[in-house]
């Protein structure tokens, strides 16, 4: 076979697989977001499949050229269509994502019009409650990165707690943003079915509900930061939360997520930050933080982890004294006092 037949082919298959691979996308693509009928969207999905086996067959008909000049225009016009899908954010939403976490600066205070207090019973029986809380910036110390595992040791659920001088804590969770009924789907984290949302919540309830109610495994870790850039974060998170308010993005489920997400506002504070795959397998992401020297380096990394296994602890308590309780052992925390239930800090 002469080199010109060779290359032929070998353009051929190329043109054949990005076919059949674009074909595969659109069909979920079509899947996830083809209005909001699940009959609708398996309607344009099997319909899609029908044009691209179509434009296949006329493919490996010998007409080559016509075919895929053909699918090249539809799912030309099926990108333009994807392109101009746009978050709204005014879906019923489920509601432990209802209100994100907007805030308000003035001087060194911080008010949260929505703290999310949630009295869990199970994963679907609560007692719904937001407050608007008001925190004092100068009585920042603190910042905990807690991880919850629910799907194997690379995949885990991030979230930052702050902490104040009288032990107050407020965790801000970057989550997917669920329709009422809605169930999350890691593939439909890819084909735009969520909207990105930051909570903002008292460590009973946001953790309680991880540990006690879902039954995941909890570790927490004490994150060094300057103070300055403690409060940079904080802001960060509000500012993030409001904007997301104003202008609505889609989760991805790698592009935009509860890890990526911090990784940016985190860069805009400190810096350029190393790229790692352990930032998309957010399981690993401790150890990443621990390279860059932002966990305690006084003990190898196996020790902040098998100390910082909260799960036990949580599940005894629950009660008043929760982020107290959580913390006991943890290496490079004092013990801290108890929180006043319902006090706003400062």
């Amino acid at each position: 076979m002469s080199p010109g037949a060779v290359l032929r082919l070998a353009g051929f298959g190329v043109a054949l697989l990005a076919l059949i691979a674009s074909a595969a996308w659109g069909a979920l693509a079509l899947g996830f977001k083809a209005g909001e009928s699940t009959r609708r969207r398996r309607l344009c999905a099997a319909a899609w499949c029908s044009f691209a086996l179509g434009a296949l067959a006329i493919v490996l008909a010998g007409r080559a050229g016509a075919g895929l000049a053909l699918y090249a225009v539809g799912f030309a016009s099926l990108l333009a269509w994807w392109r101009r899908l746009a978050p709204c954010g005014t879906h019923r939403w489920a509601d432990d994502v209802a209100r994100l976490a907007c805030g308000a600066a003035e001087g060194d205070r911080v008010t949260l019009f929505a703290v999310r207090d949630f009295r869990w019973l199970s994963p679907r029986e609560y007692e719904a409650r937001w407050e608007e809380r008001s925190y004092s910036l100068e009585r920042l110390r603190s910042l905990d990165m807690i991880l919850s595992y629910w799907r194997g040791p690379a995949i885990a659920h991030a979230q930052f707690s702050f902490g104040f001088d009288d032990g107050e804590q407020v965790v801000f969770s970057v989550e997917v943003r669920r329709r009422q009924g809605e169930e999350f789907s890691e593939i439909g984290g890819f084909f735009k079915q969520f909207e990105l949302c930051i909570i903002a919540a008292q460590e009973r309830d946001s953790v309680f509900l991880r540990t006690n109610v879902r039954r995941e495994e909890a570790y927490l870790y004490r994150v060094s930061l300057p103070p300055n850039a403690l409060r940079s974060l904080f802001l960060a998170y509000v500012d993030e939360a409001n904007r997301l308010e104003r202008e609505p993005r889609f989760y991805h489920t790698i592009g935009g997520n509860c890890t990526t997400l911090v990784y940016l506002m985190m860069q805009r504070i400190v810096g350029r930050l190393p790229l790692d795959l352990r930032l998309l397998f957010s399981g690993y992401l401790p150890q990443y933080v621990y390279r860059l020297g932002a966990l305690d380096g006084r003990y190898p990394f196996a020790q902040l982890h098998a100390a910082g296994r909260i799960t036990e602890r949580a599940r005894a308590s629950g009660g008043a004294a929760f982020s107290a309780d959580i913390r006991r052992g943890v290496p490079g925390i004092e013990a801290p006092p108890p929180s006043r239930p319902g006090a706003p800090v400062g």
